[in-house]
């Protein structure tokens, strides 16, 4: 369902909102699925215990001075697989002004949610603020990818500030921020930053089964490294000369780390 989207002078405020429950059949319903303006989104088929759901682009955003939100939450037992139809582009803005992307995701228990949405471009003159935020029951699971790419083919970036934060039972389990691009301190591109490196991203695993197996610190290929984290949950962060092979550096990393994967 999508309705009407506020306009203001500063630009476009709209949100998409998500909720999965279990049907009590092995299946999972969603009671609530309603997106605004640039933020459709489209039941597509899932498993036959999940329920999956597309975030469509329905124009173009975010630009300069738009609020987007994203909130989903499954509820106990609930499975719910978010993914986009295509990359988004942070765009600018004609006043200058930052745009906001805010995701938040909600896990109760038994709940599993993938997160898998398609690379955010950070075109020149764009300046992006992405907060991605997870709240994990102790018995839920999360698979959460983030990629993220500087400029489109033969551009500079624009400037893009990105933080994830993550709880599990109300303890925090991961806080990260990154700034790269004009205005960004110095040194992010250099030898102790992304090393002229045009695509990042990380994957996200948080699992019950890793306290029984947590995984261990090591690397992938050349500019990726895994995290254990504090908890049941693995950190993958990678660098990568463009979209294509980060995603396969990403990919590779959900089939050793995904416990389901490896089944």
């Amino acid at each position: 369902m999508t309705s009407a989207t506020p306009l203001t002078p500063a630009g476009v405020r709209a949100s998409a909102r998500v909720h999965a429950v279990a049907d009590g059949r092995g299946g999972t319903a969603l009671p609530l699925l309603a997106g605004e303006g640039p933020l459709a989104l489209r039941r597509t088929r899932g498993t036959a215990a999940e329920a999956g759901v597309m975030l469509v682009g329905a124009m173009s955003a975010p630009l300069g001075g738009d609020h987007l939100t994203v909130e989903a939450t499954a509820g106990p037992g609930a499975r719910l697989a978010l993914a986009s139809a295509a990359a988004t582009l942070a765009l600018p803005g004609r006043g200058g002004e930052p745009a906001r992307y805010d995701v938040l995701l909600t896990l109760e228990d038994g709940a599993a949610v993938r997160w898998l949405p398609e690379p955010l471009v950070s075109v020149r003159g764009s300046d992006l603020r992405v907060r991605t935020r997870v709240h994990l029951a102790p018995t839920a699971r999360l698979l959460l990818r983030e990629e993220q790419v500087l400029g489109r083919c033969g551009e500079a970036p624009g400037l893009l500030r990105s933080r994830l934060t993550a709880t599990r039972g109300g303890r925090p389990l991961l806080d990260q921020e990154l700034t790269c691009g004009p205005g960004a301190p110095g040194g992010w591109d250099g030898p102790a930053g992304l090393a002229g490196h045009r695509a990042l991203g990380q994957l996200l695993v948080v699992d019950p089964a890793f306290a029984q197996a947590p995984p261990s610190a090591g690397v992938l290929g050349e500019f990726a490294a895994v995290t254990p984290l504090a908890g049941p949950a693995v950190l993958v962060t990678a660098l990568a000369p463009d979209a294509l092979r980060l995603r396969e550096l990403l990919d590779e990393a959900a089939r050793t780390y995904v416990p389901s994967a490896r089944a």
